[in-house]
């Protein structure tokens, strides 16, 4: 795996995007530019979902300007994120297409579960290691996330369909606020901790809460300079906040040291979702924390570049859950990785990913199995595109999912593009369980390809072959399959010696 001098990321969040620079020492970063932006993409969403122009225009012009600070940075060391709203919008692949030529890299979409991890990576390494079990908190614009975790290790991830910009103009339409509405906003958000998350994150399970990004900054600055607390955010300050915000009517009419211009849209939204988690989940008194997700985004591109890859952990774990023949795994994955050195690169992404992506297809590729063994293909693959599976975004999982279907049946009903990079996975893949049928320890035969435009041919000895008619016949088969769909790569033939 490469090693870069300078790691970059991304968040592009559901009220505000930010980029933050690190420099890599060893294993650990010292963090260079921070640059934010307001551009609220949740405010954006229509009622039918779906993000309206002038929030990408937003969006966008945010990203070119963040794309010029990260020219020249080789795609590896960059990794851009999106969350809620790109979660929530039913344009947002249309959106990313746009945001990724604005950007000049590639930008992932994640789960609610898998922004938590990040979240808590970002918090705890802001943090002095601690064995005390926490409490993270984190008020996005269009998600809360809940994570309980032990020094740098999440135990309890959750991510709540409520954020600081869809509850502004949810209920307080206008900017406007009474008793009413504010009461209304808590209730809401309650019922939406209570349904999910109290008896994981209840008071008990944790000893110390923290609070991490805008809502909470911008709260603990407020009960630190109104002589609440030395910068926490405290029960007894939020109350004080509520009461002062109710009589003003609204945020744009609330005079009080503390309270920024950018924050004014969506207080009220951010208060009464921390209002209710401090009800809800016992806490009478929250730091505010540095680091948060972008931070969090670094440090786990930091553990890839170093080979700590918490997708790895999550393969090995899925191994483990679905009983997969660890054995016959690894003859997989060994062939599969010998034959992907002679393919041609899948166009478009860099080699060292690629060659991860058909390593955890090998060693997952019969994790079907436990469902049954007929179709055990798209049983595995939909158990990887719906799996919580940390460290991965959407489309990691959508690419593994699909990688692992085409492992087995006929290649003419995947229905991809002649074009699709997937072809050299597909075919390596495909190959190496072709010669570990037998599920034998005895080594493959000395198989080699050779490529030329696009047409591949095995090769092997004579001798085995004839020793081997039904590999034979598989091979037969299998080239049958290859000629029907006719992509670059190919397999084309079978040379012997």
């Amino acid at each position: 795996m490469q090693s870069y001098p300078t790691l970059a990321a991304v968040d592009l969040g559901s009220n505000s995007f930010h980029l933050q620079v690190g420099r890599v020492e060893g294993e650990q970063l010292f963090y260079l530019d921070a640059i934010k932006e307001p551009v609220r993409l949740a405010s954006g969403l229509t009622a039918r979902k779906a993000l309206d122009g002038a929030s990408q225009r937003r969006a966008l012009n945010c990203l070119a300007r963040f794309g010029e600070r990260l020219r020249g940075m080789p795609p590896g060391a960059v990794r851009a994120v999106g969350t809620s709203a790109l979660r929530v919008a039913k344009n947002s692949a249309e959106f990313l297409d746009k945001a990724r030529q604005a950007l000049g890299f590639d930008i992932d979409i994640v789960a609610g579960r898998e922004e938590a991890r990040l979240i808590y990576l970002g918090v705890a390494h802001s943090l002095p290691l601690s064995r005390r079990p926490r409490l993270v908190v984190d008020i996005g614009g269009g998600s809360t996330e809940c994570i309980r975790g032990v020094g740098y290790e999440p135990r309890e991830r959750e991510s709540l369909r409520m954020g600081c910009v869809v509850y502004s103009l949810r209920f307080f339409p206008g900017g406007r606020v009474d008793k009413a509405a504010l009461r209304a906003a808590e209730t809401a958000a309650r019922i939406e901790i209570r349904h999910v998350t109290a008896g994981q994150f209840g008071a008990g399970t944790w000893k110390e809460a923290v609070g991490s990004s805008g809502t909470a900054k911008a709260l603990g600055e407020i009960c630190r300079l109104n002589g609440f607390s030395d910068g926490a955010l405290t029960l007894d300050g939020l109350k004080w906040l509520r009461e002062r915000l109710v009589k003003a009517g609204s945020a744009e009419a609330l005079d009080i040291p503390g309270l920024k211009p950018d924050r004014r849209p969506v207080l009220a939204g951010g208060l009464g979702i921390m209002y209710a988690l401090f009800l809800e989940l016992g806490i009478d008194c929250m730091t505010a924390a540095q680091g948060a997700m972008r931070e969090g985004i670094l440090w786990d591109l930091l553990g890839r570049v170093h080979d700590h890859d918490m997708r790895d952990v999550t393969v090995s774990q899925l191994q483990r859950r679905y009983g997969v023949d660890t054995r016959q795994a690894g003859r997989v994955e060994a062939l599969a990785a010998r034959l992907f050195a002679a393919a041609p690169a899948p166009a478009g992404e860099e080699p060292d990913e690629a060659a991860r992506r058909l390593a955890w297809a090998a060693r997952l590729h019969e994790i079907g199995i436990s469902i049954a063994h007929s179709g055990q293909h798209k049983h595995a693959a939909y158990i990887l595109e719906n799996a919580d599976m940390p460290g991965f975004s959407r489309r990691d999982q959508a690419r593994l999912a699909a990688l692992v279907r085409a492992s087995r049946g006929g290649l003419d009903k995947l229905g991809l593009p002649s074009t699709d990079a997937a072809w050299p996975l597909i075919l390596c893949l495909r190959l190496a369980l072709l010669f570990n049928t037998s599920r034998a320890d005895a080594q493959p035969p000395d198989v080699g390809l050779a490529c030329v435009d696009g047409a591949c041919r095995l090769r092997l000895p004579a001798a085995w072959l004839r020793e081997n008619p039904l590999t034979q016949a598989m091979l037969d088969e299998e080239l049958g399959d290859w000629a029907k769909v006719a992509p670059a790569p190919r397999l084309a033939g079978i040379e012997v010696a």
